[in-house]
């Protein structure tokens, strides 16, 4: 087995000189196609649960669970579609991955704009997860162009692209909304803004791509799962990504509700839902490059530890804020810990498995993650349907605090002193 450590930490550590040329122009197209791409879907975060009287959902509770499955099901059948989008991107290219991705979130995003009822609209959100993925892809594509030694700081500045993103596109979604007077205006702009990355994915980003000859077409599913279940560290990582997004998105369909309960129906309640999203994504961006610099001075695993226990001490008092301003305070505090939990566990696992296999790799614990992203908004509404919206933030932090047992317990040192061990070969 150490011989096995070993062998994986060498084969995950060529030089630089390794990389492709013009790495450094990839890696920032990159991170501003998807700066680009987060902030034309997070446009419709606070817009959804507003746009569900519109579609004939009328009922409060209704709204709250509508709410929770439209967030949740493109995540959910993008988890089932995404190992075999990441395998094609591994014999097709990442650059393709690309391309299709952002068509289909384009087209099915106008689909959805001009849905007369829920159910159409729930379609055109199935339609979407089963074509989409373009955060896996652009994963997947600066992951297999950057040298491995600077892979933590690619992901690292990928994730900032996202988060800034994140950060802009809601409180824009909510502006143009407020003052278009409609809810269907955002997922105009969404395509809108779809199309224009499509068009600089074409013309910017280029991939050096040579089809791995080792990487068949009838590689099956179990197989990758089966390479996932040998690999125990990889096995305990997808369950973090999983349980990680799960926690931060169980409060995404709960938000704009509770924004509206703490200062009624007023005129600007969609801008300051977005404001409230995107404090959490300020956040992010602040903490990041902090948590970053640190993972290599204390280690992967300790700072996954040490972002797991503050969400959860900063999530848990969201449930008793009763002030507009508290709780966009405490919504700052969340951001200030999960903004180095993906990034982290993605750097982690890229360093873990060869080039030619990332696409197929990063398929899977996109699995992970989309797992997260349907099953937290959707448990979110239910919970927030059943119980009230205060014990959405209560679930949130007991899924935290049981994401930093299972990191605790399950995602070994091994790891980080294999990887260790072969820079300083290097």
């Amino acid at each position: 087995m150490d011989e096995e450590r070993n062998d994986a930490a060498e084969r995950t550590a060529p030089t630089e000189e390794d990389a492709p040329p013009g790495w450094q122009a990839t890696m920032w197209w990159m991170v501003g196609i998807q700066f680009v791409m987060t902030l034309s879907f997070s446009i419709l975060t606070p817009i959804v649960p507003l746009f569900l009287p519109d579609l004939g959902v009328k009922n409060a509770s209704a709204i709250d669970l509508w709410a929770g499955i439209l967030t949740g099901i493109t995540s959910f059948v993008a988890a089932f579609v995404s190992p075999f989008w990441g395998r094609l991107s591994d014999r097709k290219g990442r650059k393709l991955m690309l391309l299709r991705s952002s068509v289909a979130i384009g087209f099915f995003t106008v689909l959805m704009g001009i849905s007369q009822n829920v159910w159409q609209f729930f379609a055109a959100r199935c339609l979407m997860g089963a074509f989409a993925g373009f955060s896996a892809s652009a994963i997947a594509l600066v992951a297999s162009q950057v040298p491995e030694l600077r892979l933590g700081y690619a992901l690292g500045w990928l994730s900032t692209g996202q988060l800034v993103g994140s950060l802009v596109g809601p409180v824009l979604g909510g502006a143009i909304a407020d003052a278009t007077g409609s809810y269907r205006v955002p997922f105009y702009t969404t395509a809108a803004i779809t199309f224009a990355a499509l068009i600089l994915v074409a013309r910017f980003v280029h991939e050096s791509f040579t089809p791995p000859r080792h990487v068949g077409r009838k590689r099956s599913v179990l197989s990758n799962v089966t390479m996932l279940v040998r690999s125990p560290a990889l096995g305990a990582l997808f369950l973090v990504l999983l349980l990680a997004q799960f926690g931060v998105t169980t409060v995404q369909p709960v938000v704009t509700l509770f924004v509206q309960a703490l200062i009624g129906k007023t005129a600007t309640v969609a801008l300051l839902a977005g404001i409230a999203f995107s404090i959490t994504g300020l956040a992010d961006v602040i903490a990041s490059p902090f948590l970053g610099k640190r993972s290599d001075v204390i280690g992967y695993r300790r700072v996954l530890l040490i972002c797991l226990a503050g969400a959860a001490l900063a999530s848990l008092p969201q449930a008793f804020a009763h002030s507009y301003w508290l709780f966009l305070l405490e919504r700052f505090g969340v951001g200030c810990f999960i903004g180095g939990l993906l990034p982290t566990a993605n750097a982690l696992v890229g360093r873990m498995v060869a080039r030619s296999e990332r696409g197929t790799v990063y398929g899977m614990t996109a699995s992970a993650t989309f797992f997260g992203n349907s099953l937290g908004p959707m448990t979110g509404g239910g919970i927030a349907a059943i119980f009230g919206l205060r014990w959405v933030f209560v679930l949130t932090s007991l899924l935290f605090v049981a994401n930093w047992l299972w990191v605790y317990r399950s995602v070994p040192e091994y790891v980080e002193s294999a990887l260790r061990a072969a820079e300083g070969r290097h």
